[in-house]
């Protein structure tokens, strides 16, 4: 099983990686599809369902699949430009995809919320279809959306990764018990054994200046975050609050005022930055998902700032540490809040960033492990119930909470000698099962739990 630190952490835009960035990379592939075709299509549409009907508006998958339809990509998203597409195609009723012709499109026509019974196979699924000047349908695919920006087509869904040959890797662990004992019988950490997978794709250069990516675009989010200030998008009126308690912390320090538990309001800061960014539709870096972004990010900041010894040449090592615990998870159960729920996500985070942390902290294979294990623990069960639809209440919070405890998660596993009662790969078979019995409305519907008890005013 191969997923490659930079599957794990893409670079993309808010508010979410399932439902934003995943839609448009969809619309992506499917505009490749066509141009492939041996016949031109003359309009184009789209349907969506499940999850992404019910939060659709809210995560801005609507905007997502049109802009997808007109050629646009998370990497490389401009927002003005983006803006200005959206007006025209609003008036011309038409998407110009790049060597294709211009299509027909009317998004209040075209672009259908079908709040039926969610697609077998996932909860994010998509239908996207191209039809010919009569009308008639000539080309139809279904895609799912599975977390962190990851998209399928049915065909490939139903395949599952076994159906997927990936690159011949020396140490191809498929679970955290294979991963410990590759660790043993080869002497290499995670970190190390992550970066000789890495190597049989790319080279070290491309390695080093793409985990450098990874991290500069995760801190210039934070410093976004900490510098903005305002209401965000979508209707409830959520102040932005990092910027204000950043300047409070500042000036405590200033005064040298030793406020109790502060460290626990720094990382809660970091990591609100840049979910307040990924609300606001900003570039983010899937961690290993948009909702869960800020948690990551948090928990480097704090080992970059706030630790004694801290080496900037150690965040590749953070990173790779923390993508393999990520690609167990996803393998063995799921990153998707549509699918199980926020332990899937938030969860998962802190999950990976206790075992980034543990390693640059100097942890042995099996103290990470540990690490990963706690912080996974503590968040079985949480669900992912957003106030109307929006990553806002109660997601942004959630990752300040989430790092926290992905630091005390590694503090208590260094503590110890790594020999533990319950396993990670147990505790990953235990958030799958929880996610699978877990009700549809705490599931990325908005159709419970917080989402519906709110304020009537």
């Amino acid at each position: 099983m191969f997923l490659s630190v930079f599957d794990m952490f893409k670079i993309g835009i808010g508010p979410s990686s399932s439902h934003t960035m995943g839609p448009m990379v969809a619309a992506a592939r499917f505009l490749a599809h066509l141009r492939s075709l041996p016949f031109q299509p003359h309009g184009v549409g789209a349907r969506l369902h499940g999850s992404l009907a019910f939060t659709g508006v809210g995560h801005a998958t609507d905007r997502a699949v049109i802009l997808g339809l007109a050629g646009f990509l998370p990497e490389s998203y401009d927002a003005a430009r983006a803006e200005a597409a959206l007006a025209d195609i609003h008036t011309r009723k038409i998407v110009s995809p790049p060597d294709l012709p211009e299509l027909a499109f009317d998004p209040k026509v075209d672009l259908v919320f079908d709040y039926g019974p969610a697609l077998d196979g996932h909860a994010n699924g998509m239908v996207l279809l191209a039809r010919d000047a009569q009308g008639d349908i000539i080309a139809q695919e279904t895609y799912f959306s599975i977390g962190g920006g990851f998209v399928v087509t049915e065909a490939e869904h139903q395949a599952g990764e076994a159906g997927v040959q990936g690159p011949n890797i020396p140490y191809p662990f498929q679970s955290a018990n294979e991963m410990m004992e590759m660790a043993r019988k080869s002497g290499l950490t995670i970190a190390g054994m992550k970066r000789a997978n890495e190597l049989v794709v790319r080279d070290g250069v491309a390695l080093r200046e793409g985990t450098q990516r990874i991290w500069a675009v995760m801190n210039a989010c934070i410093e976004r975050g900490l510098t903005s200030d305002g209401v965000l998008p979508g209707g409830l009126k959520v102040r932005r609050r990092a910027k204000a308690i950043h300047e409070a912390l500042l000036a405590e320090r200033g005064l040298n005022i030793t406020a109790p538990h502060v460290i626990n309001d720094w990382m809660s800061t970091y990591a609100m930055a840049v979910n307040e960014e990924n609300a606001a539709g900003g570039q983010v870096v899937t961690a290993p998902t948009n909702g869960a972004a800020g948690v990551i990010p948090a928990v480097i900041r704090y080992y970059l700032d706030h630790v004694p010894g801290a080496r900037s040449d150690r965040v590749e090592e953070f990173l790779l540490t923390a993508a393999a615990i990520g690609g167990l998870i996803k393998h063995n159960a799921s990153i998707s809040g549509a699918e199980c729920g926020c332990q899937a996500e938030v969860g998962s985070a802190a999950a990976m960033a206790a075992a980034g942390l543990c390693a640059v902290l100097g942890g042995t294979v099996e103290q990470v492990e540990n690490a990963a294990e706690i912080a996974l623990e503590h968040h079985l069960g949480m669900t992912c119930d957003p106030v109307k639809g929006l990553v806002q209440v109660p997601c942004i919070e959630r990752n300040g909470l989430g790092a926290i405890k992905a630091v005390s998660a590694a503090s208590l596993a260094l503590r110890g000698d790594g020999q533990h009662f319950m396993p990670l790969d147990n505790c990953i078979e235990a958030m799958r099962q929880t996610g699978a019995d877990m009700s549809e409305k705490y599931k990325e519907t908005a159709l419970g739990g917080l989402a519906v008890n709110i304020p009537n005013c």
